[in-house]
């Protein structure tokens, strides 16, 4: 067995931002860009007696979905939590800077081909957001990040793949929002503000970060499922979160767009129904809101295996 073939039967989970960025794409086509050889690290963390990375936390590189190029991101949140600085976010802007080149270069070079060579990004989050020890620079570098997203909108499609350890928080979070299309697995989180601030700021009777049944249904993949900030749940695997990169990657630019949670009047106009729709359940939980778009026993689907979850969740309607 290769060592991708290896990979592919991991736990997402599990894996590390390399193992992600390599199993994501064709077998032994992945080549990194700005790797730790080259030792670009943070000038601000020796300043402060921080131990650096010689990859900051961020692995970038390039490979092969069949003809489609695609521009990988991933983050590790073993390092200082995957939170972005000035160097891991300069990676992510450069790489999202490079496919755009891309797209740009097939379109003029080979026309006739370059819708069926079209250009994926893929971005395997796991951060809790800002690096606090360099904070205006990971501020930058989220604003960045976000700008060239739109630079990049309607050209190629750009993914969000959250399924690590540490989730997807902070201004991340925002980042996640803004991409085409979500993919998660029911162990993957998503928010604004992690479990623990929360629970600091406003104390542990408005919120238990201990409570890790509470946290998942508040922030995990099934709840952003059902509530439509997930466009897709899959299993804990690098070989299921790949299998359905793979069907994203063949969609047209309509569709994607249709996928999108943010970006236009109509779709603010949707999400202000679904505030509306919030406030008249007045939730005290999130299986509250469960239950209000159809799922009558909450508690099943909380249990449930994910085939189990897949064929009897009921999702929030946008029609509705």
């Amino acid at each position: 067995m290769s060592k991708w073939q290896s990979i592919q039967r991991q736990s997402f989970l599990e894996s590390t931002a390399r193992q992600r960025a390599q199993g994501l794409v064709d077998d032994g086509s992945f080549a990194e860009l700005v790797g730790p050889l080259e030792r670009f690290v943070s000038p601000h963390l020796p300043e402060l007696g921080e131990a650096v990375e010689f990859d900051d936390g961020v692995v970038t590189g390039i490979g092969l979905l069949g003809k489609h190029p695609a521009v990988v991101i991933s983050q590790e949140g073993r390092f200082i939590g995957g939170a972005v600085g000035e160097v891991g976010g300069a990676k992510m802007v450069g790489a999202l800077k490079l496919a755009e080149q891309i797209h740009a270069r097939l379109r003029k070079d080979n026309p006739a081909e370059a819708e069926a060579r079209r250009p994926i990004v893929l971005i395997s989050f796991e951060t809790g957001g800002v690096r606090l020890h360099e904070a205006n620079a990971g501020l930058l570098a989220h604003a960045e990040i976000m700008d060239q997203l739109q630079n990049l909108r309607g050209k190629l499609p750009v993914v969000a793949v959250v399924g690590s350890k540490i989730g997807c928080f902070g201004g991340m979070g925002f980042v996640a929002a803004a991409t085409d299309v979500v993919v998660m697995s029911e162990f993957s989180r998503i928010g604004l503000t992690g479990p623990e601030v929360i629970e600091q700021e406003m104390g542990r009777a408005q919120f238990d970060a201990s409570d890790r049944a509470l946290v998942f249904r508040t922030t995990g993949g099934k709840h952003k499922y059902i509530m439509g900030d997930c466009n897709f749940l899959v299993e804990d695997s690098v070989a299921a979160f790949r299998r359905q990169i793979q069907e994203i990657v063949g969609f047209s630019m309509e569709k994607i767009e249709s996928l999108r949670r943010i970006g236009s009047r109509s779709k603010v106009d949707y999400q202000m129904k679904i505030v509306d729709f919030a406030v008249g359940v007045a939730p005290k939980d999130s299986t509250d809101m469960w239950r209000a778009v159809g799922n009558e026993d909450p508690q099943k689907i909380t249990d449930a295996s994910y085939d189990l979850f897949m064929a009897i969740a009921k999702r929030l309607d946008p029609a509705a």
